[in-house]
């Protein structure tokens, strides 16, 4: 058996041919696939809007949020107060705002707003 499986060729499995009847989904399936995508998106619209409303409040902002730049966060760094932003080493951010001084208001994957020092960030 051993000298057998010498000579075959081996196919990678990106390769091989998928049986069909096996990977076929039923189209009820699909249907509540997508079901649960759109519940899971107006949940996560619903909490973005919320953190957007507790941040205007708290940092009194009454411009129009923009996008300035998108940066990624070089180290990790636990917020000492409310209104700093704890960030992970390697997330992306999105920059809204420049103050005064060396920190930036940024917004993360989660819609959480705050400030970020700059030499946290890296720029691309």
């Amino acid at each position: 058996r051993e000298k057998d499986n010498k000579h075959k060729t081996r196919m990678p499995k990106f390769l091989m041919v998928k049986e069909d009847k096996d990977q076929r989904k039923s189209s009820n399936d699909v249907e509540r696939n997508i079901f649960k995508v759109k519940k899971s998106n107006a949940e996560k619209s619903k909490k973005m809007e919320k953190e957007e409303k507790f941040f205007r409040e708290t940092f009194m902002y009454d411009k129009e949020i923009k996008v300035i730049n998108t940066a990624t966060a070089e180290c990790s760094v636990p917020s000492k107060r409310r209104v700093d932003l704890p960030v992970t080493a390697g997330e992306q951010l999105d920059v809204i705002d420049v103050t005064e001084g060396n920190t930036v208001i940024c917004r993360n994957s989660e819609g959480r707003y705050g400030y970020v020092l700059v030499e946290h960030l890296n720029f691309r």
